[in-house]
């Protein structure tokens, strides 16, 4: 029976080159030459320090940028307020998002079902896998689920016939 997995993941090497090169261009960059600027991130969590606001907000946008040319989609990271930190600068506290949540999988459960297709969706933890009989209907589905906007970036794994 035909089936295949819809993730929800980050490559995490991709990633950190992204995170490398945004900070080599923060070190070259004029209007960043001389102030602590920093980006670490450590396990599921970006901590950014940078001198003021409109400093994070630039630095926020550069990773963004640089995410986007290493093929990261920059909707994983979900940005939290800022906070004061030591010497008058200001701390940004982000969450990498990955795998698809309860609710969200929900609703590309419901949207699925709306189309009548001849499918099944399981949940797996934070992954889902459809099965069908016609690999034609699972193309489609594939289709539809990659209409459906939650908010994170999909991936098809394990299609099998």
């Amino acid at each position: 029976m035909p089936s295949f997995d819809v993730i929800s993941k980050i490559n995490f090497q991709e990633f950190d080159n992204a995170l490398a090169n945004c900070l080599r261009e923060i070190g070259n960059r004029y209007d960043f030459k001389g102030l602590t600027i920093t980006i670490e991130r450590k396990d599921k969590n970006i901590t950014t320090v940078a001198p003021d606001e409109l400093k994070l907000k630039q630095v926020n946008e550069l990773l963004q940028t640089h995410l986007v040319r290493r093929k990261v989609d920059p909707r994983v990271i979900e940005i939290k307020n800022s906070e004061g930190a030591s010497g008058g600068s200001i701390r940004q506290v982000s969450e990498l998002k990955e795998g698809i949540s309860q609710e969200n999988a929900k609703k590309i459960i419901a949207d699925i079902k709306k189309l009548k297709l001849k499918i099944q969706i399981k949940i797996q933890g934070d992954e889902l896998r459809v099965d069908g009989k016609k690999k034609d209907d699972l193309q489609e589905a594939m289709g539809a689920i990659r209409s459906i906007d939650i908010g994170l970036p999909i991936d098809f794994i394990n299609f099998r016939d």
